[in-house]
């Protein structure tokens, strides 16, 4: 008998992926006080450890984002920097035994002191392939990992497999968190590093190579430095598996159906098996690995991939907490709840963003009132912020997004804390100010109206009025000016903010202090470091930055609270209507608009919405379908 012979084998190895948990580490929404059976590492873990309990090999990984993003993540800030405590996420991850975890962009969010600091709590390592240190050009973190892993192989013999893991993040980070990364790091891209590391691997043992990518999956071919990459990375010859993030989306399924290339029933993407589990802990990622050496060498000769949901078709949980890891963190969630329970001031009115997506917010107008009140403020000490008017950018964080029926903001009357804060904006952003002109302002809203599908007028049918692919921070409100949003024209951008439609105008009206506003006509916009070093939005990248404030938004928001509930006795927020949607002539049109399920919606359209609304059903993702009125003789001034 040959060696090849004997040794021979088949390895059934399944790879498990958690991603874009957003320190969502327990099953609890703080913004609601309230636990929750949706979302949660604690309940993601039960699935964790029935589905290794499934089969004989396995191993865990963690995708990145996620030190930043729930009430947890800002109360952990100060406790890791000053006190030495481990980050909360890892007081879980390592009694889950991961074996490796990748970085993705959110996790830059407070700077690469702290990043370096709470990484250092995990007892697993972590890898980040196309960052380098912007000094000695050398990787700034450790850029893959090679390691042997003993398994059980398909006759119950031992075998040895080296298996190599390589992490990737979009390279956007350089905009996106600009003032912490300026000068000290260059981000490479994220084909052309797998294309460069992948073969370095190989030659220095890895016999298979799974690509942790925080960065999603598109159609189109890869364009350099392009932020969702998964396409050209199924595309690097070596790669053996992808488990991927940050579009916060779930691969296989029905949103990448249409894709090219894609088959969603055996999760591969170019033949390549892949998974993308959501966000928030609310799937878990599933790939199985046939293994086979009778070539000579390992190989994958066969894969299912699979998003394995904490919940059923019903929204009912299909899994409980794990209760060892729930103790474990009682501490840092009781710590938690008394961060964000911090009074800072009363309302005279409830906040919630039942319809912020189809009118005037008040959500979104305390935001830009708190953005502008501080830019005024620091005008008298800097003269860049002198002799402009003064605007304000901002969007609806949490309206429905992500499929997700329970993602609104819901802030009652009367005592406010800085649960408040978290719940209108969830970022720790900075204010940013930017210097745009009158054509830039309108591209810049035009990009925003891409939120809404073109609306037929003369069609009876139903139509929705809502681009679900459209990310609803997407949808900046500008306030500072007036303008109407002509939804039976088509986009003129798509959610990416790419031009789609050259020919097309939706923004309509657009006036300051009543005149129409000129393309050459200058304003300063204050909005958040995202938005304004992104580029992504005509009008925005650094070019256009005047003046970038050392506090965040969280915090200047705070502080436009607790100064007028201190002048006022209470706050009143009132919604200036400045933007509306164009009326519609025909009395049969049939616009569909979907939103919170809760009872108090029916109270808060009765007595705030600008348009009628005509309650039709709940559908399948758990959202209630309304008919909106546009016939122009309806709509309120």
């Amino acid at each position: 008998m040959s060696v090849m012979t004997t040794q021979a084998a088949t390895v059934e190895l399944r790879v498990l992926e958690t991603t874009d948990l957003h320190v969502n580490i327990m099953d609890f929404d703080y913004y609601k006080d309230r636990h929750t059976d949706q979302y949660g590492l604690v309940r993601a873990a039960t699935l964790i450890r029935e589905a290794r309990n499934e089969v004989i090999n396995s191993l865990l990984v963690d995708n990145g984002d996620l030190l930043q993003g729930s009430p947890m993540g800002d109360y952990a800030i100060s406790r890791v920097m000053d006190e030495e405590m481990i980050h909360p996420a890892y007081k879980a991850m390592n009694r889950m035994e991961y074996d490796v975890a990748n970085l993705g962009n959110h996790d830059f969010n407070y700077g690469l002191e702290f990043l370096n600091k709470a990484i250092s709590g995990a007892n697993f390592p972590y890898i980040c392939g196309n960052v380098f240190n912007a000094t000695t050009g050398q990787h700034h973190f450790t850029p893959y990992l090679i390691k042997t892993y003993d398994v059980t192989d398909t006759s119950g013999a031992k075998r040895s497999i080296r298996i190599g893991f390589l992490g990737l993040l979009p390279p956007q980070i350089l905009s996106w968190d600009y003032e912490h990364l300026k000068g000290r790091v260059i981000v490479q891209d994220i084909v052309e590093t797998a294309e460069q590391l992948v073969p370095a691997m190989r030659a220095e043992g890895a016999e298979i190579v799974i690509v942790l990518s925080h960065s999603s999956f598109v159609s189109e071919p890869h364009k350099p430095m392009a932020e969702q990459a998964v396409n050209g990375l199924s595309q690097v010859k070596g790669i053996d598996a992808i488990v991927f993030g940050h579009a916060h989306k779930v691969f296989p399924g029905p949103d990448f159906e249409q894709d090219v290339n894609v088959d969603v029933d055996k999760g591969t993407i170019n033949g390549i098996p892949a998974v993308m589990p959501g966000f928030r802990g609310n799937h878990i990622g599933l790939i199985d690995l046939t293994l086979d050496n009778h070539a000579g060498y390992w190989q994958v000769v066969g894969s299912q991939s699979e998003a394995r949901p904490l919940t059923d078709a019903n929204h009912k949980p299909r899994t409980n907490a794990d209760l060892d890891l729930v103790a474990a963190l009682m501490e840092d969630h009781e710590g938690t709840r008394a961060f964000i329970g911090q009074p800072i001031g009363k309302s005279s009115s409830p906040i919630y963003s039942y319809l912020a997506l189809i009118q005037d917010s008040l959500g979104i107008q305390i935001v830009n009132d708190a953005q502008m009140d501080y830019a005024h403020r620091m005008a008298s000490d800097h003269a860049e912020l002198r002799g402009l008017p003064i605007l304000a950018a901002s969007a609806p964080f949490k309206a429905g997004g992500q499929q997700d029926p329970a993602n609104y903001t819901e802030v009652e009357s009367g005592e406010l804390t800085f649960r408040t804060v978290v719940d209108l904006y969830p970022f720790p952003n900075n204010l940013v100010v930017l210097k745009v002109s009158g054509s830039d302002l309108k591209e810049w809203l035009e990009c925003a109206a891409g939120q809404f599908n073109q609306i037929d007028p003369d069609c009876t049918s139903p139509q929705n009025l809502i681009n679900d692919h459209f990310p609803t921070h997407h949808f900046d409100v500008i306030d500072g000016i007036d303008y109407q949003i002509n939804i039976t024209q088509p986009a003129r951008y798509d959610e990416h903010c790419r031009l789609v439609n050259s020919d097309a105008e939706r923004i309509e009206a657009l006036m300051w202090q009543e005149r129409p506003i000129a393309e050459q006509q200058h304003f300063l916009v204050a909005t958040n470091n995202y938005r304004a070093y992104g580029g992504k939005f005509v009008g925005t990248g650094a070019e256009a930055v005047v003046y970038t404030s050392p506090e965040n938004n969280q915090n200047i928001l705070a502080d436009y609270i607790e100064r007028k509930s201190h002048s006022d006795g209470i706050i009143t927020v009132v919604a200036d209507n400045n933007w509306r949607l164009v009326s519609l002539d025909n009395p049969n049109v049939d616009i569909r608009f979907k939103t919170s399920p809760e009872d108090k919606v029916f109270r808060f359209i009765k007595d705030n919405a600008r348009y009628p609304l005509t309650f039709l059903h709940k559908n399948n993702n758990g959202f209630s379908v309304y008919r909106i009125n546009l016939l122009r003789q309806n709509t309120l001034p």
